[in-house]
Parts: structure tokens; C-alpha cells; sequence
């Protein structure tokens, strides 16, 4: 084996957004690209030599060629173990796990999330640390500097890995090992859950159905909730991780994962529905004829989470981030617990996780998570979900008409605006910064509004600041949250998030984006979005 030293010319665009870099697979596939951001990566780092560092990915297009090139470049620069899931495939949350379970230096994982796949699809990398979080802004920040000036990097001359055979080879100095993609993972669960409780609910003919959408879930799921819990055989459905995710759109919400809620809706749906994103994180919660949004899910998982015994005791506090609807501060406040906001992106939630200051977590785009790991879990929320149910008896619906009963319905909804132009995008927020002072006091469909923003962020443990994540426009018992998204491969993705609550409980068994239609208008004009954008409705309601 040979290390060659490529000579190679930096890319303008490898900037890491909220979570890694992600963008279109031609993007990926261009002479060097990736092999530019690995080693700027590794030129971000200290003191890995000789270390292990762990290697896997939702299986879309170009997953398993990236992973060939990463062994190289890492064999070249001296990890002493490379630790790869089977057929190079593994969750976030399992990846996480492996990471901390294996004490290595950190992990690479392989995915765009909830962005569709394939040959014309998208396309990401990102690298956990040894506790099994996402890069802190300080390093995503200094990758981004290295891949603006890098000028070779290393790799090595050598066959490529069979992964899909277990076990051990030595490869110079490094140990290249694949490993049961599934098995550790499975194992962790049982730990915090006791599974006995949760095969009783099957036991008394509890009917579920959870869609992997050809995502990497498929086998986690049929492992955990087949296997193990006895569910029926066929409950989980598009099981089989596809590259291009079979056309799916691998996003767990009501516009792309229509054809499943549609089933939830009909009278013969099972009792229970489940949806997981493409790399595992994300989830979405129905029950038959209901859909759970995931404020409420938040919510509804911090009411009951205390009589999981692996929590009893241990949960110290909660954050969200700032989109999200502020419906788990009810339940904190109720429970004498501390609530934090953070910006988007879960690598912000890290640092209070890590240090005992929350035990829970979650974003307005159905991730949750607790300290268990520090990535969110979508299988994890769904075990939660089932051991709620089985200990209560109540259904999904029962759970939250409870939760609003109790304190209050925060309605919430977000609209998408996807694939616009960047420049008209950029010039309309920054017409709003300029306006945000003068709209205090200004009524609008006969909300007044109280108090306007920009949301920024100073981290309570690290220190570290996170400065202008997001514009806020608050009236009394609504607002109206709105920023950039950071996980989109083109264009410029505008997220505008609603919120408000209602204590009235004859008005709160409303549609959710109906009841929000007057501030969703109200966002529009504010905006002036028809004038920059050219678009007076959403692409996604959610």
C-alpha cells in the first residue's frame, strides 16, 4: 500500500450549514470535491492519529463510493481503526451510540436527512465528535476556512473494502472493521425501555404501521418492532434502505408523506402510525385520524417521560429551539423545570445535554431527542410514544386533547417556501431588519404586534454566540418566526413558522392551518413576499 500525496485546488462552496455540507450529487461527484472537504476536515483536528473513528450513512446514491474514498484518505492519514457499518450503512442515532460505545475520536455520517436522493438528488457529510454530537460551530466554522485554501491531500493505493462482510482486515496501520449495522443499537433501546411493557400492547392485538419510506430505518425498525416487540409481520412498511429512497421523499410530514397519513385516515388504519426521515433522526407521530404536530409530541413526551424508569430521577430540564412552538414550556413550568431556546440545529442542544442541563430536547421538525445520545432518535421518540400508550391506555388522540386540556392548545404550523432565487430573498429580510422597530404598535388583521427581533443565541455553557438565527414578530398569544434554512443543496429554502394558543376548549379542536390562516396572511404582507419572490403560498405546510 502506497500513500500518495493529490495535488487539488480549493471549491468556493464547501460551507458547512447547520447541519455538515450538503448538496446536489454532481456537486459531490466533480474531480476532488470530496475528497477536498475530508481532508480539510482532518486539517481541523488534532491528535487523531492512531484513533478509531466510525463510518456509515443512510445508504442514498453515492454513499457507498464516498465511503471507499474516506477509508483511503483516512487510512492515508493514519486513523488507527475504522470502525464501518454493514454495507456501509448506519442511523445517526446508531451511529452516535457506536461512537460513544467504542470510545472513538468521532464519526463520519453520510447523509442529506429528509432531502430526497439519487443520481439527481442531494447529498451530505457531517462529523460527530467523540460524544457522539454534531461539530460545534467552532469547527464547522474552521473546516470551512481549511477548504478555502487546501492545495493536496492524502489518500492511498488500495483495493476497495468488501462491506458487506463482518469482520476485521489491516490495511498498513489501520484496522478497517464492519460491523452489525442494527445489533448495538437494538441492545441500547432495551435498556431504557423496558420492551416487556411494550410487547403487552401487541400482545392485546395493538395495530401499528411505521414507513421507513426506503429509508435507513427499514432494518431498525423490523429488528425492534418485529423482532423484538411483536408487532405483526408487515407493520414496517418500504423497509428496504433504496438509494433513491424508491422516488420517496424521505421527509416525515403531511405533505410528502401524504399517501401514509391518507392510510391513517381511513376507517380500517391501525391504532398507531409511525414515519422516519432518510438518516433516522427525524419521526412523525399519527394515531387513526389524528396527526400529532411536533410541538405536541415534545410535549406530550416531557408530560410522561418520568415514568420511564430509566428517567425517573434524571430529568433536569428541557430546550427547544426557537421555531419551535412553546408548547413543552407549559409542561416544564408545571414541572419546575428549566426550558431553554436555542437556534436550529442540533448541535446546539449539545452542550446543556452533555452537561445534565436539560434531559430532553427537540426542534419544530420532528427531531427529539434526551441524554441518551446526543443526536435526536427518531426510533427512540416512537418507543417513547409506545410505552406512553401502554402504560396509560390512551390513544394518540387522548394524549393530546389531555396535553391541551391541561394547558392550553398552542396551535403551530410551518410553510415552506422552497427553491428560490437567493439575491431577492436576501434584499426582502433585510427590507424586514430595516422595518422591524416601526411594526411594533401596528395592527394587522386585528393582531397588534407587541415586540419584533432578531433571535441571537449565546450558548450557557460554552459561551459560544450564535447571532442573527431568525426574525420574530410576537402580538399577544401569537407569533410569527421566520429564518433561512440551512439544509437545503440550492436556492434558498424560507421557513416561517406559526404559532398561537388557545385556552377556549370550544376552539381547540380546529384545524391546525386553518386556525392559523390570519397570521400565515399576515406574514405575507408583512413580508411583501409576492413583491421579492414571486409566491403568495407555501411549497410544504406542516
Amino acid at each position: 500500500m502506497d500513500i500518495c500525496t493529490v495535488k487539488t485546488e480549493p471549491f468556493s462552496d464547501q460551507i458547512c450549514g447547520t447541519s455538515g455540507l450538503r448538496k446536489k450529487v454532481s456537486v459531490f461527484k466533480q474531480k476532488n470535491y470530496l475528497e477536498n472537504f475530508v481532508q480539510s476536515l482532518f486539517n481541523s483536528l488534532d491528535g487523531f492519529e492512531g484513533k478509531a473513528l466510525v463510518i456509515g450513512g443512510d445508504g442514498r446514491y453515492f454513499n457507498a463510493r464516498a465511503i471507499q474514498s474516506i477509508i483511503r484518505i483516512a487510512v492515508a492519514n493514519q486513523f488507527g481503526r475504522l470502525i464501518i457499518g454493514q454495507n456501509g450503512i448506519l442511523s445517526t442515532p446508531a451511529a452516535s451510540h457506536l461512537i460513544v460505545k467504542r470510545e472513538a475520536f468521532g464519526g463520519i455520517i453520510l447523509s442529506a436527512s429528509h432531502n430526497p436522493g439519487g443520481a439527481n438528488g442531494d447529498f451530505g457529510i457531517k462529523f460527530d465528535t467523540a460524544q457522539g454530537a454534531p461539530a460545534p460551530q467552532s469547527l464547522t466554522d474552521k473546516i470551512s476556512e481549511k477548504s478555502k485554501t487546501i492545495d493536496h491531500y492524502w489518500t492511498c493505493d488500495m483495493p476497495n473494502i468488501d462491506l458487506s462482510v463482518i469482520g476485521e482486515q489491516t490495511i498498513g496501520s489501520t484496522v478497517i472493521e464492519i460491523v452489525d449495522s442494527i445489533d448495538d443499537y437494538a441492545e441500547y433501546m432495551q435498556t431504557i425501555f423496558d420492551f416487556d411493557v411494550i410487547r403487552g400492547l401487541f400482545k392485546k392485538g395493538f395495530k401499528m404501521s411505521y414507513n421507513a419510506m426506503n429509508a435507513v430505518t427499514g432494518p431498525y425498525a423490523k429488528r425492534i418492532f418485529e423482532d423484538l416487540l411483536g408487532a405483526d409481520s408487515g407493520t414496517v412498511i418500504n423497509a428496504t434502505p433504496l438509494p433513491d429512497f424508491g422516488g420517496l421523499h424521505p421527509e416525515p410530514n403531511l405533505t410528502y408523506a401524504k399517501t401514509f397519513v391518507d392510510m391513517m385516515y381511513q376507517d380500517n388504519a391501525p391504532d398507531f402510525g409511525a414515519a422516519s426521515d432518510g438518516d433516522g433522526d427525524r419521526y412523525m407521530i399519527l394515531g387513526h385520524r389524528f396527526f400529532t404536530s411536533p410541538a405536541d409530541s415534545l410535549a406530550i413526551i416531557a408530560e410522561y417521560m418520568d415514568t420511564i424508569p430509566f428517567y425517573q430521577g434524571r430529568v433536569y430540564g428541557v430546550a427547544r429551539s426557537m421555531p419551535t412552538a412553546n408548547a413543552v414550556d407549559y409542561v416544564a413550568q408545571a414541572k419546575n423545570m428549566p426550558v431553554y431556546a436555542t437556534p436550529t440545529g442540533w448541535k446546539f442542544f449539545s452542550s446543556l445535554l452533555e452537561t445534565h442541563k436539560i434531559a430532553l430536547c427537540g426542534e419544530e421538525s420532528f427531531g427529539t431527542g434526551s441524554f441518551h445520545l446526543s443526536e435526536k432518535d427518531g426510533i427512540w421518540a416512537v418507543l417513547c410514544w409506545l410505552y406512553i400508550i401502554a402504560t396509560t391506555g390512551k390513544s394518540v388522540q387522548e394524549l393530546n386533547e389531555e396535553l391541551w386540556q391541561k394547558y392550553g392548545r398552542v396551535y403551530n404550523s410551518t410553510q415552506n417556501y422552497e427553491g428560490l432565487e437567493i439575491e431577492p430573498t436576501k434584499e426582502m429580510l433585510l427590507s424586514l431588519e430595516k422595518r422591524l422597530p416601526a411594526l411594533v404598535g401596528e395592527t394587522f388583521n386585528g393582531l397588534t404586534v407587541t415586540q419584533t427581533g432578531l433571535f441571537n443565541y449565546t450558548d450557557p455553557v460554552t459561551g459560544e454566540e450564535a447571532t442573527r438565527q431568525g426574525y420574530m414578530i410576537c402580538f399577544d398569544n401569537a407569533r410569527i418566526f421566520l429564518r433561512l434554512s440551512g439544509t437545503g443543496s440550492s436556492g434558498a429554502t424560507l421557513r416561517v413558522y406559526y404559532m398561537k394558543r388557545e385556552t377556549q376548549a370550544e376552539n381547540m379542536k380546529q384545524n391546525a392551518v386553518d386556525y392559523l390562516q390570519s397570521l400565515a396572511d399576515v406574514a405575507v404582507e408583512i413580508l411583501h413576499l409576492e413583491k421579492y419572490t414571486g409566491r403568495n403560498k407555501p411549497d410544504v405546510i406542516t
